[in-house]
């Protein structure tokens, strides 16, 4: 039986008083913790949810959310996190296409919920929970959780192929695919992170985007499996941020770029508050050369870069290597394996460009109720990534950038990463995002969007100017440049260039 809500169980068991969770005032010792999990379970089973039933969370950050993360696997149920950023018609798809039959929430969710559910007869009134207080028509979560023993029930029997959750991508058209994880993967996420990221019962771990996305699974197996300190924000404040890491003398943390970037530029910054910091782990997206250099200036030998998929396979920059493999997005960790491949399939020299193909044991089981995508994406056994990169002859990866993004310019491949790090380079850059456009005469053409230093006042014909003064070739030269107020971003902090680009083209559509 592989049964992980026993991590939780164990601490509870020979580190109660050891403080488990801190979430702005609360700060609950793993006794404390494991009695919430456990009120939590017994409620949900006294629901009528069961072993493989699908619970549904749609919450932002909150103590809550950690407590159901841990109490749905402790009865042999599925989780699904969803975002609270959905609207109706995409929060109705996906609970749907997942078969939940519960739904933990919120208030401000409370609408939206009132419309899809005459869409889904199955999902009951008094099968949703509203954990911020009561709600017309829904569960009050808190009071409901109050009238439950606080004793872990005898957990379901859990082989280590029965499902632990679906996540579900973020999608670009369509339905977002459900990506199916194992107890086992999950297992592996405990173990495998907790050995590279050096993490140990004593560590303290800061997460500050939303732990609905894959992501946040990276360092918070780790913590939970290893008894560390959990450090959980409700949003993401650069400022704020810093001044818990000081606090809580935080150890360990992972964010997106533009987080760290945000860190890197906060008034409060300085690299006396960050200094208990062991790792700062970036993820979700390549952080460009010209930041990666300035953290390791300010912040050194604490940098890790994770290049990764929610289907299951990395790679690990690790902290000693930051310096010696600076462009990396480093290699394959133990037990996994990875091919650099052409079109036809076929292993590519070092140094050339192909399709990342990896493997290990971290592999999703499928997309759900998707075996036409899973088989697309699964092929004997390897994860075919749809991104473009090399290594070289020491096996470390170099990522090139994702085949989605890549710009066909006149017959030639233009790489928007290229351009990115020449103009991350500019001293009134703060951002930027580069995303190719239509073009009558070439097909499409580069675009960057850039958000500026708040200080700066530099306009946009002179940063074209500059970046095409200083790129490699002349097909890389910029159409234009957009100076933003912000990049659209999802829930996770990622930036979304397909959202940039659509606003370009309605923008650009309706002004003929």
């Amino acid at each position: 039986m592989l049964q992980l809500t026993n991590v939780v169980r164990q601490h509870a068991k020979f580190r109660p008083d050891q403080v488990a969770v801190v979430f702005e005032n609360d700060r609950l010792t793993w006794r404390q913790f494991e009695a919430r999990i456990a009120r939590c379970a017994r409620m949900l089973q006294g629901l009528g949810v069961g072993k493989g039933d699908r619970v549904a969370t749609v919450l932002s950050n909150c103590r809550e959310l950690l407590e159901v993360y841990w109490a749905i696997p402790a009865i042999g149920a599925v989780l699904v996190p969803l975002s609270p950023l959905l609207m109706a018609s995409g929060l109705a798809s996906l609970l749907r296409d997942s078969g939940a039959c519960c739904l933990v929430s919120q208030r401000s969710m409370a609408t939206v919920i009132d419309e899809v559910r005459a869409e889904l007869p199955e999902l009951a009134a008094d099968r949703v929970l509203i954990v911020d207080g009561a709600s017309a028509g829904y569960v009050d979560y808190r009071a409901l959780l109050d009238t439950f023993p606080d004793r872990l029930p005898d957990f379901a029997p859990c082989r280590s192929d029965d499902l632990f959750n679906i996540m579900y991508t973020s999608g670009t058209t369509g339905l977002p695919k459900g990506i199916m994880h194992s107890h086992f993967v999950r297992a592996m996420y405990c173990t495998l992170f907790a050995s590279a990221w050096r993490m140990h019962p004593e560590s303290v771990v800061l997460h500050t985007g939303a732990i609905v996305f894959n992501g946040a699974f990276v360092t918070m197996m780790p913590c939970f499996y290893l008894g560390a300190r959990y450090v959980l924000q409700r949003q993401f404040d650069a400022m704020e941020a810093i001044e818990i890491i000081a606090r809580e003398r935080v150890t360990h943390t992972m964010m997106v770029p533009a987080q760290i970037i945000a860190v890197l530029n906060a008034p409060n910054f300085s690299p006396e508050k960050l200094s208990s910091l062991e790792m700062i782990l970036s993820l979700g997206a390549p952080l460009l050369q010209e930041h990666k250099d300035r953290l390791n200036r300010l912040l050194p030998n604490r940098f890790y870069e994770l290049y990764g998929l929610t289907e299951g396979f990395w790679t690990i920059l690790d902290k000693t290597q930051s310096l010696r493999k600076a462009g990396s997005v480093g290699s394959p960790p133990y037990f996994y394996e990875m091919r650099i491949v052409g079109d036809d399939g076929a292993e590519v020299a070092i140094g050339q460009v192909g399709e990342i193909v990896g493997r290990g044991p971290s592999l999703m089981s499928g997309y759900h109720g998707r075996p036409d995508l899973t088989a697309q994406a699964l092929r004997d056994g390897w994860l075919f990534t749809g991104d473009l990169g090399y290594v070289d002859d020491e096996g470390y990866l170099y990522l090139v950038d994702r085949k989605k993004d890549m710009i066909d310019s006149g017959g030639v491949k233009i790489y928007p990463r290229d351009i990115e790090e020449i103009a991350a380079r500019h001293p009134d850059i703060l951002e930027v995002a580069v995303f190719g456009v239509e073009h009558e005469k070439w097909g499409e053409t580069p675009v960057a969007a850039v958000l500026l230093h708040s200080q700066s006042t530099v306009d946009a014909e002179a940063l074209k100017a500059w970046i095409n003064a200083r790129v490699d070739a002349r097909y890389q030269r910029l159409h234009e440049v957009l100076i933003l107020d912000d990049f659209p971003r999802n829930a996770a902090g990622k930036t979304l260039k397909r959202s940039m680009r659509a606003a370009y083209e309605a923008a650009r559509g309706g002004s003929r």
